[in-house]
Order: C-alpha cells, then sequence, then structure tokens
C-alpha cells in the first residue's frame, strides 16, 4: 500500500517537474545540466509530501508549499548564486500578473562572474502560472539586448513578464544569464551555453 501511495506521488512530481520544465523550455534550452530534470523531481516530492491537506497518496503540488522550489538551480555547472552578484529585485504581483525583476546599474565584470572565452552576456528572465492539475500553463519571458562583459556602468534593467491578473495558480519567476563569445564581429553562445545559470528566484504557491 505504502508503496503505490509513494509511486503515485513519485509520478505526480515527474509529471509536474515535466510542466514547469515545458513552461520554461525556451530558457532551459541553453542553462540546463544532464541531470536537472532527476534533481526537479525529487524537489517536487518535497512540495507534494508538504501537503498537509490531502491523504497519503492523494498528495499535489497544489495544496503542497510550492514555495520549496525556490531557489531552485536549473544548472549544476553554473549556478545562478555563484554568477550573477548584481543586487536584484524580483517581485510577483499577483493582483497585476505581473511578475517583474529589476537590476541597478552595475559594472559588469565586477558583478557577473563569467566563464574564461566571455566577451558578451544577456541576462533573461521568464514569469509563469502553471496549473499543476490541468497541465497548463501561461508565460512570457524577457531578455536584454546581448550587453559586452566590461568596466562600463550597465544602465538599469527591468523586466516585466505578464500572466494572468489575479491569478489563483502558483507564480513562478525565473532569472538566468546566457554568455557569449564575439569572433570576428559575430556572437556565439559560449561553450553552447554549458555554463548558462538559471534559478527560479520567486516562487508564490498561494
Amino acid at each position: 500500500q505504502r508503496t503505490r501511495e509513494n509511486g503515485s506521488e513519485f509520478g505526480r512530481a515527474g509529471k509536474a517537474g515535466k510542466i514547469l520544465r515545458t513552461a520554461l523550455r525556451a530558457l532551459l534550452l541553453n542553462s540546463a545540466d544532464g541531470r536537472m530534470v532527476s534533481r526537479l523531481t525529487q524537489r517536487m516530492v518535497k512540495v507534494i509530501q508538504a501537503d498537509l491537506v490531502s491523504e497519503r497518496g492523494l498528495r499535489n503540488v497544489i495544496d503542497g508549499e510550492a514555495e520549496l522550489l525556490t531557489g531552485f538551480e536549473f544548472n549544476i555547472r553554473g549556478k545562478l548564486g555563484t554568477s550573477l552578484f548584481a543586487p536584484f529585485v524580483g517581485l510577483i504581483d499577483r493582483v497585476a500578473g505581473d511578475i517583474t525583476v529589476d537590476l541597478a546599474p552595475f559594472i559588469p565584470i565586477n558583478m557577473i562572474a563569467a566563464p574564461g572565452g566571455t566577451t558578451h552576456y544577456k541576462i533573461i528572465s521568464s514569469g509563469a502560472e502553471i496549473d499543476f492539475e490541468a497541465e497548463t500553463f501561461v508565460v512570457s519571458n524577457s531578455e536584454t539586448a546581448i550587453l559586452p562583459w566590461d568596466a562600463a556602468e550597465t544602465v538599469a534593467i527591468a523586466q516585466t513578464n505578464p500572466v494572468t491578473a489575479a491569478s489563483t495558480k502558483p507564480l513562478f519567476l525565473a532569472l538566468g544569464v546566457e554568455f557569449y563569445q564575439q569572433v570576428n564581429g559575430a556572437m556565439y553562445p559560449l561553450k553552447n551555453g554549458a555554463f548558462n545559470p538559471l534559478a527560479l528566484v520567486q516562487v508564490s504557491g498561494l
């Protein structure tokens, strides 16, 4: 009985992880390590186990603690926490349906730890509203232009990723950095994105 209950919850965790990955697919294409899927499933199991409402075997993400996903790093080889040192403010405004991130002006070479060969970078973010039961989502993404990784101060960066206003679903803010190398005037993703960090920096489970 216990094995069956655990199995169904593990299956539910895998499914929930897949929906989250699908919603963030545009950002994840260049920012995920080989074990990310299993790491995300393990974290989803913890979310489901935090459901104090449903019976064992029927516990789910909606009644669990989606906030436990806060800080999840999609790329263990390049973590946001050890790449981006510029202070940022991530905000989920559930009423307005705005998922935003703001960075005050900063000096790129001081505030972004970039892998060798980097000449440029881009700040990317995503706001996602996910209905884990219906397996549907609303998502919007933002990105800066490809910016020089140098000693010149940036302008302030403000990204707004709108989702449904007054949503009752879990909301997520993902923030990441993409690294580039300029060769003969053309931009190439550095090492094909192996070191690009992406993390969930804000989660509102409701």
